[in-house]
């Protein structure tokens, strides 16, 4: 089954996704895409990795997802936007290439026999308009992505304000 959490930073959907991942497996797998930009980012990545004990099994891939055998185990991939942020840099912003790409890494997990997928996603188009035309562009990748996966996701979740709203599919026992 393939469940996607989406909404504003900070706005729960991390903690949302980890819980509903312990509610769907005693030993999930945490998938972490961020790239290690800088010392700020690490203590983010730090904070991230103390909420998740030993019952986890973590995992850094910052794009080739389909490298994982995922098959009969539940995974929270976290997070859409910074996936797509390693294939946006690497593709010279190139929107396309870099969604059919990243469609095409999801299609490979998706299959994967017996797997329950629970991917964190942003919704940044819902904010201020982006300054630049390379702003412009990622948020216009960011918007496809999320249609893409909330098509073929069974269950979508708004997270606002630490509230989680079902958008689609029926309601978690979180």
């Amino acid at each position: 089954m393939i469940y996607l959490i989406t909404g504003g930073e900070r706005s729960g959907k991390s903690t949302y996704a980890q819980n509903l991942a312990l509610e769907l497996s005693s030993t999930p797998i945490y998938v972490a895409t961020a790239r290690k930009w800088d010392d700020d980012f690490q203590l983010r990545i730090n904070r991230h990795q103390s909420e998740r004990d030993h019952r986890w099994t973590n995992i850094e891939k910052e794009k080739y997802l389909s490298e994982i055998d995922l098959s009969e185990k539940t995974a929270l991939i976290d997070c859409v936007t910074l996936w797509l942020t390693n294939f946006f840099v690497d593709n010279n912003n190139d929107v396309d290439l870099s969604l059919e790409e990243a469609k095409k890494e999801f299609e490979a997990i998706a299959n994967q026999k017996g797997t329950n997928i629970i991917i964190v996603t942003n919704e940044i188009g819902m904010g201020v308009h982006a300054e630049t035309h390379m702003g412009r562009k990622f948020v216009e990748l960011q918007g496809w992505m999320n249609q893409f996966l909330a098509s073929k996701a069974e269950q979508v979740v708004l997270l606002i304000s630490g509230i989680p709203v079902i958008i689609k599919g029926k309601n978690s026992k979180l």
